[in-house]
């Protein structure tokens, strides 16, 4: 794992990187009450603990470039720039959601921030990802994508695929597993024969072995913007391989009952939120700031979560739209 990276010298980035940490977490943890009030239904993937990824990779990006996420998206999608209000109503079901409360937790979307979509099924993304990137590099627009998956899917034949393709192509793509340590319900390390599940593969497609510690926001960053440098000059795609850990379970139904608790309490100790608000303590940013973030902070998540529940249901004839190219179901006849 990658050491700890020097002090970022341009103080709007990192507490810029502060911010949307808490966003995502205070997003996340709300939507976790909503579940429990009933507000919210069916399952859920939450990424608390895993936040320091995303900011990392999201405070690195051009405005144009593209992000492609896992069913555990919600944070990717809002740090990328969709309306928090709209995400909270998606994920309520509502009509003012970001896909009109028809998508839900697991296909967040908003295409006009480059947030193009959430994968439910493993790995399927990949290639996509790679496509997109291809499609980048011969309309010349210098655009990068970045291809965020789980460690579960390197086991997957579709991470295989994507990147010997984009290798081949030089495509600009970063490819990011944020390995928490765990698929599903079962340790990665008990199903896979290497010990660092992407980047110990990277070198069978030419592509450097990049290991780092992703909870540490600054390391994050740094990776990313050599990464996304790296793509963008057209020298092609990376393999980023991100350590962290996910506080909760699996999903909304998973007590997550089967970690041990030792390695429950290490994690949680070096959660990327607390951690990286000292560092800033110590490095001279005073108290004063960092709390109005915080306030900030859970007063955009406030005024989200009213504006969600001000939406109305979907109404029943919006079943029968968006699904074909049209917008209609006609072509099923």
């Amino acid at each position: 794992m990658a050491k700890t990276s020097p002090a970022i010298a341009d103080q709007t980035v990192r507490l810029q990187m502060y911010r949307m940490m808490q966003e995502a977490r205070l997003f996340e943890k709300r939507a976790q009450d909503l579940f429990l009030e009933g507000l919210i239904k069916g399952t859920s993937h939450l990424a608390l603990g895993q936040e320091a990824v995303a900011a990392g990779f999201a405070a690195s990006l051009r405005d144009d470039d593209l992000v492609y996420c896992t069913y555990r998206g919600h944070v990717h999608t809002l740090l990328r720039g969709a309306p928090m209000g709209a995400l909270m109503a998606e994920l309520m079901g509502r009509s003012n959601g970001i896909c009109g409360g028809k998508g839900g937790s697991m296909h967040l979307t908003d295409v006009s921030h480059g947030a193009m979509g959430s994968y439910a099924i493993v790995g399927a993304h990949m290639p996509i990802a790679a496509g997109a990137a291809w499609a980048a590099q011969e309309r010349g627009t210098g655009q990068v994508v970045v291809c965020f998956f789980g460690d579960g899917t390197t086991n997957i034949g579709a991470f295989h695929e994507a990147l010997n393709l984009a290798a081949v192509w030089k495509a600009p793509v970063v490819f990011v597993c944020e390995n928490n340590q765990y698929m599903e319900y079962t340790a990665i390390g008990e199903v896979t024969a290497v010990a660092r599940p992407a980047a110990d593969r990277a070198s069978a497609y030419g592509l450097e072995p990049i290991a780092i510690d992703g909870n540490d926001v600054e390391t994050v960053y740094e990776t990313a913007v050599a990464a996304i440098d790296r793509a963008r000059r057209g020298d092609g795609p990376s393999l980023v391989e991100a350590l962290t850990y996910r506080h909760g379970g699996h999903s909304r139904a998973d007590p997550a009952k089967y970690r041990p608790d030792d390695e429950v309490k290490a994690w949680l100790a070096r959660d990327p939120i607390p951690t990286y608000r000292d560092r800033l303590l110590a490095s001279g940013v005073d108290t004063a700031t960092i709390d109005r973030v915080d306030r900030e902070a859970l007063e955009l998540v406030d005024r989200a979560t009213e504006e969600a529940k001000a939406g109305p249901y979907p109404a029943p004839e919006a079943l029968g739209t968006e699904l074909w190219a049209d917008g209609g179901s006609a072509w099923r006849s």
